[in-house]
């Protein structure tokens, strides 16, 4: 063979061999672009979900049940929403920014109290550093609509600086959980003078719990205790110390009588809501949102300890911050990123629900306020379920979705709170679906922005050489 027939058959080889790379480029590059648009796909058809509390004409319907059922919303849409036994909507407020804790008034179940906070935006004599909360006491009259401030203060911080629950002493007084300082207080409405005061620096110290003093110990529930042995005492759950105290006005915290500690995670995780239910009623019991944990549970006293004789989850419950024992045995709960609130019967089946954006709390109007006429589980003899005792739903033709595989890889990969805060901070429709779709995509687009560079710096007769290699390559 000449050596212009060299040349030419060694050029041939190199036009070849390029031809062949650019196509093997190219059908990368389509499935690069199949993936991502695939993930958007994805993406924009979760985005049609028509889920909203944004006005009364978006809130869904409920279905029937036999008494009215109000419900509170402190995220997205600040809403507080009651539903008539036939499942309508009989009242609807979005006045205020965020709405927390809800009560029906003794004697009046269709007036009810609640907490819920304002955020100021501007600067003024109520606000020298924006932003700022106003936190209130309201009285609404559901029939009427008729709404009466009962008492407020302003506040000097947004984050943080709500007041999440108060609880009703007599008809003068009111006990309130005040996340800004940490305390819980009792407040004369009529004079508007603090008469009694608890300060958790007072028992716990600074450098556990949350940050200090940005979101120390987030101060989310209180309750008077009317009957008992505890008659008199208030109960307060300390979020961030992941522990529920016992407070006597006269003494200060009552030893012994903690449940749960600091970062065992175990008994619980950052909890809401928790209710004591007495011995008349087959206490002394609690039973408790144990909202990182994605559970209900309740616990026991027995031989001067906390047992749990009781827990609830499926496999849909996200970040419960509510739980009520109904008088007909069953337990309300507000599943606030499970977008729901359901009532869940004895042998732990989903009896009644209604979905909600970001949903606070629930209460049954005619029952009377949280969980005053439940009995206990150990007295009801109630049955525990886990979400490993429910099969999920499958929604692919061969048996497997591997969207949904990659979003549940992706949230047991993730810590529970972590997940939690993307949920709370993206929308409504936005799952662990949704989530490994946004992933894929950008470790997609990721990958394709890579082997572009490599590939144009091969072009050029860029190589690169691994600090470990074969002799002779």
């Amino acid at each position: 063979m000449t050596d212009r027939s060299l040349a030419s058959h060694v050029s041939s080889r190199s036009v070849l061999s390029r031809f062949r790379s650019e196509l093997s480029r190219n059908r990368l590059r389509v499935l690069l672009l199949v993936i991502i648009l695939l993930s958007a796909a994805a993406v924009a058809s979760a985005s049609t979900n028509g889920l909203s509390t944004a006005s009364e004409e978006d809130v869904p319907e409920a279905p029937a049940t036999e008494n009215h059922t109000v419900v509170t919303e402190s995220g997205r849409a600040g809403t507080i929403t009651a539903y008539a036994p036939d499942g309508e909507v009989m009242y609807y407020n979005n006045t205020r920014t965020k709405y927390f804790d809800v009560d029906p008034v003794e004697g009046d179940p269709l007036t009810v109290e609640y907490a819920a906070t304002d955020t100021i935006h501007s600067e003024g004599p109520t606000c020298s550093d924006p932003p700022c909360a106003l936190n209130v006491i309201e009285r609404a009259d559901l029939e009427t609509g008729e709404v009466e401030v009962i008492y407020k203060r302003y506040d000097y911080k947004e984050t943080a600086g709500e007041w999440h629950d108060s609880t009703r002493l007599n008809e003068t007084h009111i006990a309130i959980a005040d996340i800004v300082a940490d305390q819980v207080f009792v407040v004369n409405t009529e004079t508007e003078v603090v008469e009694w005061l608890w300060d958790a620096q007072s028992d716990f110290p600074v450098e556990e719990g949350g940050p200090y003093p940005e979101d120390w110990a987030h101060i989310n529930d209180v309750e008077f205790i009317e009957e008992g042995e505890h008659e008199g005492r208030i109960v307060a759950s300390l979020r961030n110390q992941d522990q529920v105290v016992f407070l006597d006005p006269g003494e200060g915290l009552v030893e012994d009588w903690t449940l749960g500690e600091e970062d065992d995670y175990d008994i619980q995780y950052e909890q809401h809501n928790p209710d004591y239910i007495p011995e008349s009623q087959g206490g002394p019991a609690i039973v408790v949102a144990d909202s990182e944990n994605g559970r209900v549970q309740e616990f026991q006293r027995e031989d001067g300890e906390w047992n749990r004789t009781w827990q609830w989850a499926d496999d849909r419950i996200q970040w419960p911050r509510d739980a009520d024992r109904l008088p007909n045995g069953n337990t309300l709960i507000a599943d606030s990123h499970g977008n729901r609130v359901m009532e869940v019967n004895e042998s732990g089946d989903i009896v009644w629900q209604v979905e909600s954006t970001l949903p606070y709390e629930a209460e049954r109007l005619e029952t009377g306020p949280e969980s005053e006429g439940g009995e206990s589980a150990a007295e009801l003899g109630l049955e525990s379920r886990t979400d490993d005792d429910g099969g999920g739903g499958d929604d692919s033709v061969f048996g497997f979705n591997p969207l949904g595989w990659a979003g549940d890889l992706l949230e047991s990969i993730l810590p529970h709170r972590v997940y939690n805060g993307l949920l709370f901070a993206t929308p409504v429709w936005m799952g662990a679906t949704e989530f490994a779709a946004v992933a894929i995509a950008l470790l997609t687009g990721l990958t394709w922005i890579g082997l572009e560079t490599r590939w144009k710096l091969r072009d050029v007769g860029v190589r690169f050489r691994l600090p470990v290699y074969r002799q002779g390559d």
